[in-house]
């Protein structure tokens, strides 16, 4: 289950990172954002993926959100956990608190 956002260590974005990870088919993934009209870059290892805000998306289910908006990193966590199916938080858990820090 994803538990909360949290700022990365640069400040450049915020990551979701699911306890205990995941196992995603990233081919699988691939298909069903390309399906949504989403483009994505495959580097085999992980997927970048065009959405608003651009996402990372790692086979272990790590998120990062390419934005300094914690707003911005939730909307683009809830539209990718209705795609992809993934397990999630309710959004009070999922806002960071005080600057985006949690």
């Amino acid at each position: 289950m994803y538990r909360k956002l949290r700022l990365c260590s640069n400040n450049g974005g915020y990551e979701a990172i699911p306890e205990p990870s995941l196992h995603l088919d990233l081919g699988a993934v691939r298909s069903t954002l390309e399906a949504q009209g989403i483009a994505v870059v495959d580097a085999r290892v992980l997927l970048v993926a065009a959405t608003d805000p651009e996402v990372t998306i790692s086979r272990s289910g790590r998120l990062l959100f390419k934005t300094r908006d914690p707003a911005a990193a939730e909307r683009g966590f809830q539209q990718l956990r209705r795609w992809l199916d993934l397990p999630g938080a309710p959004v009070e858990e999922m806002v960071p608190r005080r600057g985006g820090i949690s």
